[in-house]
């Protein structure tokens, strides 16, 4: 009696069409990704990123009609890549439940982290190249507001409840994020560990001041 072909042994039907077409676009919007980070902006031309795709200019343009949609899609789909990354290491680097400044400490070392990583150079190279694009500044503008949105929100998960209900609080993140975002763009040129840069020290110190938790909790 031969026996029944277990489920994981049954050949695949064929993929539909809505899946050939979430295929073609992710295989995009990686290439995408892959010539904006290694690359540049500059370097990311339509043609650069259909040839690493590997797909043709028609399905490429189906997808995306324009460059500037193209880049701002894969500047999206980057940075909500890495907010869920972020959201599974600020979960196990919590798992403790740590409080006070411990927490502080950690919530900091974390978001310095992210200002090292290909989203942020990702943004940095699509905000060099919208100051003389009109059309990718108009697809930026409103991306923009949609993912601060979203790191706001992932920002809270890592500070938790008790220290993002701090008066303070909104103020200090804003002032983090942009002082992480200045100090990280000289790392575009300075070779060296940016877990030892001097502004985490001063940073730590703020936070604790603003959201008056004892520095020696």
């Amino acid at each position: 009696m031969t026996a029944e072909p277990s489920a994981s042994e049954v050949a695949p039907g064929p993929r539909t069409r809505s899946e050939r077409t979430a295929d073609s676009r992710l295989l995009i919007l990686e290439a995408a990704v892959a010539c904006l980070v290694a690359e540049g902006a500059a370097g990311a031309s339509t043609l650069a990123v259909q040839a690493r795709a590997g797909v043709s200019r028609g399905r490429l343009l189906h997808h995306f009609p324009s460059r500037a949609e193209l880049l701002v899609a894969a500047a999206r789909h980057l940075s909500t890549t890495q907010l869920d990354e972020v959201r599974r290491r600020s979960a196990a680097l919590m798992a403790d439940e740590p409080t006070g400044s411990e927490r502080i400490d950690r919530a900091i070392d974390l978001m310095w982290a992210t200002f090292q990583e290909p989203p942020f150079w990702a943004a940095m190279e699509l905000w060099t190249a919208a100051r003389t694009d009109p059309a990718l500044r108009a697809a930026l503008r409103s991306e923009e507001r949609r993912l601060r949105a979203a790191i706001a929100a992932v920002a809270d998960g890592i500070w938790g409840p008790q220290i993002a209900g701090a008066p303070l609080y909104d103020e200090l993140c804003e002032l983090l994020f942009t002082s992480m975002r200045g100090v990280a763009l000289v790392y575009a040129f300075e070779d060296r560990p940016a877990a030892t840069d001097p502004h985490l020290a001063l940073w730590k110190r703020l936070a604790a001041r603003m959201l008056t938790v004892d520095s020696q909790g």
